[in-house]
């Protein structure tokens, strides 16, 4: 064991002589076969290079002395310290590093990502079982891997937010993807118990997670978290949380608002989507909806945006500096649809003064 106790060295012709920036990746790993599929899959890549590997977070941590890395492809469940004990050093340490978590499909293995994330990991990528690095998994490993490198441009070239504030909202409802979680508990954080609008949350998460990220989400909103279904009936001082097979959606009845489930495909690809919360929530309360696009990677949310904006409703978007991937808060910025756009606790700050007093308890 004292030989797999130090960092591999790594070849230095990963990568392509020709790319002037390569994504500089850190494999952090106990699984001497893991190391070496990632390994394999990222070399044969011209425009990412290994910079080094470890079996453990101590090892890994050392590493980072020396080796400069864009991604970290961190495990969690390893001898020693363990990744997500060293986690939070990695990100003091390496700050401008990207932690993308390589998690296991049980219980115990989804509690302790969503830990991670919430921590500040920006994504998160299932550890497949045996026979199950195939070229679909390769594909979506490589693309992380490339989002997670900043390819947004600089927050001065977005267009400036030129919305104002709409009607007073009578609902909050966030949408988030890559690096959303982190984002999502900085922004919960800053809202007291007492400010008891309801709150809906789609967060893309593969459907195992979405439970212990309920968890994780009431005690971050300080309020009871319920799992979005058919037929749930909205009430103030919650937060609604989208499950991992459907679309949350908002049906008006009568006087009073319901949750629904909704299948169909969408542009963005995602499930669940943004888009379809935004698009019903709009007309559901004739625009009295505060929308809040936090943290991920593409575009879903945008087209739902718009409905809020037209239906006379205000969006908020994250800004380049504190997101993990700016895509999805981009999208909305650039298309001129935002009120502001800020860190997440600012953006709560901002939610909280445009409320007004029926925001209240």
């Amino acid at each position: 064991m004292g030989a797999l106790l130090r960092s591999e060295p790594v070849a230095s012709d990963t990568s392509d002589p020709t790319c002037a920036d390569p994504v500089r990746v850190m494999i952090v790993d106990d699984s001497l076969t893991v190391r070496t599929v990632f390994t394999r899959m990222i070399g044969l890549e011209t425009d990412m290079e290994i910079v080094a590997t470890s079996n453990t977070a101590e090892s890994g941590l050392s590493e980072l002395a020396s080796a400069t890395a864009d991604v970290m492809l961190l495990d969690l469940e390893m001898p020693g310290m363990g990744g997500l004990e060293a986690l939070p050093k990695i990100l003091e340490v390496a700050p401008d590093t990207k932690v993308l978590v390589i998690s296991s499909l049980t219980a115990d293995g989804a509690e302790a990502t969503v830990k991670a994330l919430s921590l500040g990991a920006a994504d998160t990528m299932l550890k497949p079982r045996p026979g199950g690095f195939n070229d679909d998994y390769k594909s979506t490993l490589l693309g992380k891997i490339r989002a997670l490198k900043g390819i947004a441009p600089d927050a001065n070239s977005a267009a400036p937010a030129t919305k104002g504030l709409g009607k007073p909202p009578q609902i909050v409802a966030i949408g988030a993807s890559t690096g959303g979680i982190h984002a999502l508990n900085l922004f919960l954080a800053q809202v007291p118990k007492n400010f008891d609008l309801p709150i809906l949350v789609t967060q893309h998460l593969p459907p195992s997670f979405i439970p212990v990220f309920a968890q994780q989400m009431e005690i971050a909103a300080k309020r009871p978290a319920v799992l979005a279904d058919e037929g749930v009936r909205i009430e103030r001082g919650k937060i609604y949380i989208a499950p991992g097979h459907g679309h949350m959606v908002v049906r008006k009845s009568g006087g009073s608002h319901t949750l629904g489930l909704a299948y169909h495909p969408v542009k963005s690809g995602c499930m669940p989507s943004v888009d379809p919360m935004f698009d019903t929530l709009a007309e559901a309360y004739d625009g009295h909806v505060a929308g809040v696009l936090l943290s991920g990677m593409g575009r879903d949310g945008s087209d739902g945006a718009q409905s809020i904006v037209s239906a006379g409703g205000t969006i908020f978007a994250q800004n380049a500096e504190t997101c993990a991937v700016w895509g999805m808060p981009r999208a909305v910025t650039e298309l001129g649809q935002a009120a502001a756009v800020l860190p997440p606790a600012e953006l709560a700050d901002e939610l909280l003064a445009s409320a007004g007093a029926d925001a209240w308890r």
